[in-house]
């Protein structure tokens, strides 16, 4: 399974990825801004789904919102 970031760069386990728009989260009271680091991704069975932690929360990010560091 390729997993893609918003350029089409491949993404793998351990990554960094910026975000490329700022991001709304449910339970967070502070949005996540547009050029946020998120270090040491994790793959999940979608190819649409990365995980990593930002904001001191672990989250679940689309590919489409992110590009590779």
């Amino acid at each position: 399974m390729d997993v893609k970031d918003s350029n089409g760069n491949l993404l793998a386990e351990g990554d960094s990825v910026t975000i490329t728009k700022d991001l709304k989260v449910k339970g967070m009271a502070q949005a996540l801004k547009r050029g946020t680091v998120v270090k040491n991704i994790r793959l999940t069975n979608s190819p649409a789904e990365i995980e990593g932690r930002a904001g001191g929360s672990m989250l679940v990010i689309k590919t489409e919102f992110v590009k590779k560091a």
